[in-house]
């Protein structure tokens, strides 16, 4: 069977509007593209760490509640679960607060095996962290190598950009480990100073050779050495943004995942395709930010499942 992968870290987004909270939901960029793709039935496995406390079991009876095979989480003792505090705006755009603790020793797992045909889903500041750089490069380094799908988002906000001189590298590192970078306008900009798809495809081109360009209201960007193409976006009235980016890469799995879509293939599929997978991203983050779930609705996964099978 086809397994689809998520490696990041673990939160409980604790949602804040006008300065009263609003609502708690497990969290994390790659839990929620998970947690989406599970309620549409597809095989997911989460690669990750949180403690073995109140928080922790919360998540990790949600996360199975919801088909997230969690067999390679890290389930520490010495520790807490890390807590994101998310302050919306008026465009209900989130600026966080983390509290963490961690263990000494990370990502205390053994890692499962990959190969071709597998997807593999990355996020950035998770998989530059020192102290599971090591062990997340060598896992995704034997994820592309094998022929898995990688798919790196670098999800770089500006409240890191103090921190550019030193996790620039690692950003491109990580990009050379890709089959496939998908990020927003913001990130690109912030990392390499880019206005537009085009600027951005020549930062990125030599080291990875497929883009998919995300830019809000502007639409969406495919650019690879044998496609150029942009597709439209819906118009909607957002209530939480949270985990738009994280659906739409999840949407993007789920379309790739139907349509038997291979890493040789990402280089040199055509419009049908293309139009297909981010459709399908399109369609899931809308979903997402049209209430404070960082995830697809159980309804929306059942219509999901009788239109793509």
């Amino acid at each position: 069977m086809r397994k689809i992968f998520g490696i990041g870290e673990t939160v409980l987004d604790i949602i804040f509007k006008n300065d009263q909270p609003q609502a708690a939901k497990p969290g994390g960029a790659m839990l929620n593209s998970l947690v989406s793709l599970g309620r549409a039935g597809l095989p997911v496995h989460f690669i990750s760490e949180y403690a073995d406390d109140d928080v922790g079991g919360l998540i990790d009876s949600f996360l199975g509640l919801n088909g997230v095979d969690t067999s390679h989480v890290h389930h520490y003792k010495d520790g807490k679960t890390k807590l994101a505090l998310a302050f919306l705006n008026e465009k209900n755009d989130a600026a966080y607060t983390f509290y963490e603790k961690y263990p000494e020793n990370r990502l205390d797992i053994e890692f499962p095996s990959t190969g071709k045909n597998k997807i593999v889903l990355l996020e950035s500041i998770y998989s530059i962290t020192a102290d599971i750089r090591e062990k997340f490069v060598k896992f995704i380094s034997e994820a592309y190598d094998s022929g898995s799908i990688v798919i790196y988002d670098p999800n770089f906000r500006s409240a890191h950009l103090h921190e550019l001189d030193r996790l620039k590298p690692l950003i491109v590192e990580n990009m050379s480990m890709a089959s496939l970078v998908r990020g927003s306008d913001e990130d690109f900009l912030n990392i390499f100073g880019t206005s537009g798809p085009d600027e951005a495809w020549e930062a990125v081109r030599s080291h990875c050779k497929c883009l998919v360009y995300t830019a809000n209201a502007e639409g969406v960007f495919v650019r690879t050495e044998a496609y150029r193409g942009s597709f439209p976006v819906k118009k909607i009235t957002p209530v939480s943004t949270i985990g738009a980016g994280d659906n739409f890469n999840a949407g993007m799995m789920a379309s790739m995942y139907f349509n038997k879509v291979t890493a040789e293939m990402l280089t040199t599929m055509g419009e049908g395709l293309w139009k297909a997978v981010v459709t399908t991203g399109v369609d899931f983050a809308s979903e997402v930010c049209i209430s404070y779930e960082n995830y697809i609705s159980e309804g929306f996964a059942e219509k999901l499942k009788t239109f793509l099978t």
